[in-house]
C-alpha cells in the first residue's frame, strides 16, 4: 500500500484517530463496569422492593419536607410485618431489620466496626446471601431467636478460628461464612464484614430504638413495583390509625428508583465523554483526508494509467475509500490496545474490575469505518472523475 511509503506521515495523521477511540472506547468501558457494578450493588438490596422507613432517601423526595419531621416519625416495628402481609395483597415477603456497630476481640485480635445484623426470618428470600461454608440459619433457629449466626468472609479470615466466640458477653454458634462479597461502592450491606443473626436474638443485645429499625418488603413476581408502592401505603396508613387529613409519617423508598437515578447519570457522562472524544476523532478524520488527497496528488499518473487499461471509475473510488477506512481501522486498532492496557492497570490498582465488552468493539469498528468513509470520500471522488489522459502526463 502506497501508505506505508511515509510512515512517519501516515502515523501522524490516523494518531488522531487513535486518540480519539481511546477516549470514547476508554470512556464507555470504564463507565460501563462502573455502571455495571453499581446496578448489580443495587439489585443486591433486592429486586422490585420496598424499604419501609422514617426516612426518605432520597432526602425528602423535593427537598421541602424539613428534616426535624422525619426525626418525630415512628420507627418501624417488628410488630407491623404480620399486618403489612395481612393488609398488602400484592407483597410476596417482608422482613425485618435492625444493625449495629461493634468490635469483635479474640484472644490478641480485634476486629472494629462489625456490622451486627438482626433479621427476621424472611430476608434471605428477599436478598439470598451466599454461603461458602457450612449454612444459613434455619426457619427454626429464626423462631427460636437461637444464637447461631453467619459471619462475613473478612471476619472469618481475620478473626475467627474456631466456630465458638462471645460478643458482648453473650456465645454465638458460628454455623456459616459468608461468600466474599468484595468493594461495594455504594456502601450495601457489607457484608464481608458482618454478622446475621436471628432478629429476636439481636434483640437481646442491642437496643431496638436505637438500631436503625428498617422494613424491606418484596412484590409479587411480575408485579409492578407501582402497585406494591399504592398496596402497601395504605396498609402503612392503616396500621398507624392515620386520619385522611393527616400526612404520611412513613416513607416508602423504591429501589427500583436508586437504579434509574444512576442509569440517567451514567447517560450524560457518557455523553460527554464521547463528546471529547468526538472532537479528537474529528481532528483525526481531518489528518487522514489530508493524507488522502495527498496520496491522491503522488498516485495520479497510476491513476490515469489503470483507467486507461480499462479501471472503471468506481473501482477507483472503493479502492480510495478502503485505504481510508483501513488506515482508520488501524488507528483505532491501537487506540483499543491503549484502551486494554489501561483496563488491566486500573483492574489491579483499584480491585475494581473494568473490561471492553463486545458492543464497545463493534462500536469502535463501526466509527472508524465511518470516519475513514468520510474521511476519504472527497479525495475518493477526485481520484475516480481524474481524465486518464491528463493523469499519465501528469508528474
Amino acid at each position: 500500500m502506497e501508505l506505508w511509503k511515509n510512515k512517519l506521515r501516515t502515523f501522524l495523521s490516523l494518531f488522531g484517530i487513535t486518540i480519539g477511540i481511546f477516549c470514547i472506547i476508554g470512556v464507555m468501558a470504564t463507565l460501563g463496569s462502573l455502571e455495571h457494578n453499581i446496578q448489580a450493588e443495587i439489585k443486591s438490596f433486592g429486586t422490585n422492593t420496598i424499604y419501609l422507613d422514617k426516612w426518605d432517601y432520597s432526602s425528602g423526595g423535593d427537598g421541602q419536607y424539613p428534616w426535624w419531621k422525619f426525626i418525630k416519625r415512628p420507627s418501624p416495628k417488628y410488630e407491623q410485618l404480620e399486618q403489612i402481609m395481612e393488609r398488602t395483597p400484592s407483597a410476596k415477603y417482608a422482613a425485618f431489620k435492625i444493625d449495629r456497630n461493634t468490635d469483635l476481640e479474640f484472644e490478641d485480635n480485634t476486629l472494629k466496626d462489625v456490622i451486627l445484623y438482626g433479621f427476621s426470618d424472611d430476608f434471605n428470600n428477599i436478598q439470598p446471601v451466599d454461603i461458602h461454608f457450612g449454612r444459613y440459619i434455619s426457619p427454626a433457629e429464626f423462631q427460636q431467636g437461637s444464637n447461631s449466626v453467619v459471619i462475613g468472609n473478612e471476619i472469618a479470615e481475620q478473626l475467627f478460628v474456631n466456630p465458638e466466640r462471645a460478643v458482648g458477653g453473650k456465645k454465638l454458634i458460628v454455623v456459616g461464612v459468608i461468600k466474599k462479597q468484595g468493594n461495594q461502592m455504594l456502601g450495601g450491606w457489607q457484608l464481608d464484614k458482618a454478622v446475621i443473626m436471628p432478629y429476636r436474638f439481636a434483640r437481646t443485645i442491642m437496643d431496638e430504638r436505637y438500631s436503625d429499625p428498617l422494613i424491606l418488603v418484596q412484590g409479587l413476581d411480575n408485579l409492578k413495583i407501582d402497585v406494591l408502592k399504592d398496596d402497601l401505603k395504605g396498609a402503612m396508613r392503616a396500621i398507624n390509625k392515620l386520619s385522611p387529613a393527616q400526612e404520611d409519617n412513613f416513607s416508602l423508598n423504591d429501589v427500583n428508583e436508586w437504579s434509574k437515578a444512576f442509569e440517567q447519570a451514567f447517560s450524560g457522562i457518557n455523553m460527554g465523554g464521547m463528546l471529547i472524544g468526538g472532537i479528537s476523532l474529528i481532528v483525526g478524520l481531518f489528518g487522514v483526508a489530508n493524507i488522502m488527497f495527498v496520496s491522491v496528488k503522488e498516485r495520479t499518473s497510476q491513476i490515469g494509467l489503470k483507467k486507461a487499461i480499462g479501471a472503471k471509475s468506481h473501482i477507483i473510488l472503493i479502492e480510495f475509500l478502503l485505504e481510508a477506512a483501513f488506515l482508520c481501522l488501524i488507528g483505532g486498532l491501537i487506540g483499543l490496545l491503549l484502551v486494554l492496557g489501561l483496563t488491566k492497570i486500573l483492574s489491579g490498582a483499584f480491585n475494581f474490575p473494568i473490561y471492553i465488552s463486545t458492543s464497545n468493539l463493534v462500536t469502535a469498528i463501526s466509527i472508524c469505518f465511518v470516519v475513514g468513509v468520510l474521511a476519504g470520500i472527497i479525495p475518493a471522488v477526485i481520484a475516480a472523475r481524474l481524465n486518464p489522459v491528463v493523469a499519465i502526463r501528469s508528474k
